[in-house]
């Protein structure tokens, strides 16, 4: 193989291979990958904007029995400090999210064993009613196959169901790394990762948009990350023409502060700023057929992600008026919407506020600054 040959054969939008993706990863050099990657950006969005979203994880329960590895979050069934959030709490969630500019709740939970699709049917519903421009991006794979077996249901007939009661996309959680030799290690109690890739085929059949995401850095060799970048392509090569399918890819390292992964297995998080940069470029080399890369400025900070606005993302993600999964984990960036579109701008960009359709939103007139207090 060669490395000016791969790179030239990715400028032109071919599938490149698992192994020709891993020889790229340790043969090419940083700044061949961002020179490539940032002309693939150029042409998928030529537009030059850097978009980015005002929404809010909203966690619809922390009681979960999948016991992922990496997750701080959850709490087992009939933990003193489990909870079901009420509807009360959601509309003071809303209702402020709304004030702060944003128009989309992130709704996630955990794999609680008594909720099943007729809690999350009616709950949307009602959401839905109180507030019908609010956007549910909703659940995530390992939820929807979690609720089909609960219900013993296909997750055609779960999606389709959730879908009419008010589910308008579907979150790429729960990937991780999609080979099941990693997943038996750091999340056992989750679906498989074909099972993963099948909802996501499901979901595109039914022309419930989506996205992807994967999370590196602990147990995963360098080929399953590559593997799952290859996975992740042939799903969206084979999503219905008139459908959108993965509208973005979201790659981020592994946050360990105080997970049973470091607290066990003494498995750290190593990723260097080098190494996202080169992973987030080949995801865009990787992944031609997926128009949006998001840098996710959450998990390594501020500077690296305006760096990798150069290396193929063209997405900063949202501001996150509220998140607790990963947070809880050691993620400590933090941004405002100020703050966001300064950080873009920085990097010799312009800011495109957007939906999570990608469709592009006006700045609200009078836009409440969060106060940064979490």
């Amino acid at each position: 193989m060669n490395t000016a040959e791969l790179l030239q054969r990715a400028l032109h939008f071919d599938f490149l291979t698992k192994e020709e993706g891993v020889f790229l990863y340790h043969h090419a050099a940083t700044a061949e990958l961002a020179y490539v990657a940032n002309e693939l950006r150029k042409k998928q969005v030529p537009s030059g904007k850097v978009t980015w979203q005002i929404d809010r994880n909203v966690n619809t329960t922390n009681v979960c029995i999948a016991n992922c590895k990496f997750c701080n979050f959850f709490r087992r069934p009939g933990h003193e400090e489990s909870y079901i959030t009420d509807i009360e709490t959601y509309k003071q969630k809303i209702e402020e999210t709304f004030r702060l500019g944003g128009d989309q709740l992130l709704l996630q939970g955990g794999h609680h064993p008594e909720l099943g699709l007729k809690f999350y049917a009616d709950l949307f519903k009602q959401l839905k009613e109180l507030y019908p421009d609010l956007k549910l991006h909703a659940l995530g794979p390992p939820e929807i196959a979690h609720v089909a077996k609960l219900e013993g249901l296909s997750h055609t007939e779960v999606l389709t169901a959730l879908k009419a009661a008010g589910m308008d996309s579907l979150p790429g959680a729960g990937a991780e790394i999609l080979n099941d030799r990693v997943r038996r290690l750091i999340s056992k109690g989750k679906c498989g990762g074909q099972e993963w890739l099948d909802v996501m085929r499901a979901a595109h059949q039914l022309h419930i948009t989506t996205s992807a995401t994967m999370m590196f850095g602990h147990v995963e060799t360098i080929e399953e990350r590559f593997e799952h970048l290859v996975w992740i392509r042939e799903v969206q090569s084979e999503k219905p023409a008139d459908a959108k399918g993965f509208l973005a890819f979201i790659p981020w390292p592994f946050q360990d502060d105080g997970t049973l992964l470091k607290r066990l297995r003494g498995i750290s998080n190593n990723v260097s700023g080098d190494e996202y940069i080169r992973m987030l470029a080949l995801s865009r080399i990787m992944l031609p057929n997926i128009k949006n890369i998001q840098a996710s400025w959450l998990t390594v900070g501020k500077n690296v992600a305006e760096l990798c606005l150069h290396a193929g993302a063209n997405d900063f993600g949202s501001i996150m008026i509220e998140e607790n999964v990963v947070s809880a984990a050691g993620a400590p960036h933090r941004f405002t919407a100020k703050g966001i579109q300064d950080a873009i701008r920085e990097a010799g960009f312009e800011p495109q506020l957007r939906g999570q359709q990608y469709n592009y939103r006006d700045l609200p007139d009078h836009l409440e600054e969060q106060v940064i207090n979490y």
